[in-house]
């Protein structure tokens, strides 16, 4: 197959192994970067440019949009979607993904358990609303933050409070949510194409006022219980994410709570926990999808233009 990897670098370590697995299995694999894709739209056509010189189509595409771009790469992914190339995950989905109110909403709509959530504008309305999440630590989420440095803990009602006013003062919106620190377990969980294939617990570094969780955590490979599974597995249907890392509070004799879903996840640190090639698992869901099989979550629209696939089942069925 001819498989195409939408991403800042190709040096990023998530995306090379991609590359890597990709080619290990016989595909030509290319890199590009969203913010080099130009597109043009006349009504009739959808077509592609790469520094201005005319994109051959692929067989499958496989979105790592970083938020930075993110308006500008989510209309690149939905541009190949026009031209019928097949997406590992589409615009849509990991536009549901990145908002995050907006998914934590569509989750709790449907009986996925997720941890008490307020939101405010205001940084003394979301201090005095601490209690109703169970008083610190706390999550501080931002709404439209980086997978890195967009979800942060804080211990105190000090560090609460200055962490409020730092971000708020930015003009960034968030939310602050319930976290179990010492008799909970961050677990993330790796689900693709609807079926959860590993799982890490995640040990922040302690004794900061605050940390974010990704940065110096420790990752342990672990065995998931049947409904940290179910819930990873519904969750990343429900956004329509055929590869995507579901990040939940595993309470013990409770049941998980979800807090944060992921359409980028990264790759390296979980497959050095697990020992498993998860990167290959993502190249076999691509190779499956680009063979027309079928997707998690909503039917995405028609593209603008037929694929080579449908094109192709037609003439055959005109010569038949």
């Amino acid at each position: 197959m001819k498989i195409t990897i939408l991403s800042r670098s190709a040096s990023i370590s998530s995306t090379k192994r991609l590359a890597e697995a990709g080619r290990a299995r016989g595909h030509q694999v290319r890199v590009l970067n969203p913010v080099r894709v130009e597109m043009h739209l006349d009504g009739q056509r959808a077509n592609l440019y790469y520094r201005r010189r005319k994109l051959s189509l692929c067989d499958v595409v496989i979105p790592r949009i970083a938020q930075s771009i993110n308006n500008y790469g989510l209309a690149v992914v939905n541009q190949f979607a026009m031209c019928g190339v097949p997406l590992v995950n589409t615009a849509r989905a990991i536009a549901e993904s990145r908002n995050k109110l907006r998914s934590l909403q569509l989750l709790s709509a449907h009986g996925i358990d997720i941890p008490a959530t307020v939101m405010a504008r205001d940084a003394a309305d979301l201090k005095a609303m601490v209690g109703l999440v169970g008083g610190v630590p706390v999550l501080v989420k931002l709404l439209q933050g980086q997978e890195k440095h967009g979800v942060m803990v804080c211990e105190s009602l000090q560090s609460l409070e200055a962490a409020l006013e730092a971000i708020l003062g930015l003009g960034h919106n968030l939310v602050v949510q319930q976290y179990v620190q010492n008799t909970g377990q961050d677990v993330r969980v790796l689900v693709v194409g609807g079926h959860a294939v590993a799982a890490v617990r995640r040990r922040p570094r302690f004794g900061r006022l605050s940390y974010t969780l990704n940065r110096g955590a420790r990752l342990e490979g672990i065995e998931l219980t049947e409904p940290q599974r179910l819930a990873a597995e519904k969750t990343a249907s429900l956004v329509g994410l055929e590869v995507a890392a579901v990040d939940l509070l595993a309470v013990p004799e409770g049941k998980p709570k979800v807090f944060e879903v992921n359409s980028s996840p990264a790759l390296p640190e979980m497959e050095a926990a697990t020992g498993l090639d998860l990167a290959s698992i993502i190249i076999q869901r691509a190779e499956e999808l680009a063979a027309g099989g079928p997707r998690v979550g909503l039917p995405e629209p028609e593209p603008m233009i037929p694929s080579r696939r449908k094109r192709a089942a037609k003439a055959s069925a005109g010569e038949a």
